[in-house]
């Protein structure tokens, strides 16, 4: 498997502070996800809201991206984890592939933890608005 270093990204502060409680309030109970987001926001660059540029995958956004182990293409709505819904395409940000696109913009690759097996790298391809229409809708 190809090995992809990591991407620069930047996390506007309002999710980056939910993000943190999330994780905060995680640690009686860390889990692997937990743990990787993490070390996610350690490394983010903070942006304040209304600077964040509209193409950073923040919490809402739509997002097409590419696995790069089998080639799939895919879109999905970053969400907060009582909003997920797989069958709207709608994935939390607690998910391995949630947690990996956070902060990330159109053509940067990260190796993505996945709960069995090696890791997988994606690739975003495009990041639509919050405001853009669910996949599945």
């Amino acid at each position: 498997m190809q090995t992809v270093d990591l991407p620069p990204i930047s996390i506007p502060a309002g999710d980056f502070r939910r993000l943190t409680a999330l994780v905060e309030a995680g640690e009686r109970a860390p889990t692997p996800i937990l743990d990787y987001l993490a070390q996610e926001l350690s490394r983010a660059e903070v942006v304040a809201d209304e600077e964040c540029a509209p193409h950073i995958v923040r919490i809402g956004s739509l997002v097409s991206y590419r696995d790069g182990v089998n080639g799939r293409y895919r879109t999905v709505r970053v969400v907060w984890p009582l909003e997920a819904d797989v069958t709207r395409d709608r994935i939390s940000v607690l998910s391995p592939v949630g947690a990996a696109l956070l902060g990330m913009s159109p053509g940067q690759s990260i190796a993505w933890p996945r709960p069995v097996g090696e890791p997988r790298v994606l690739t975003v391809l495009a990041v639509y608005g919050s405001d853009a229409p669910d996949p599945a809708a």
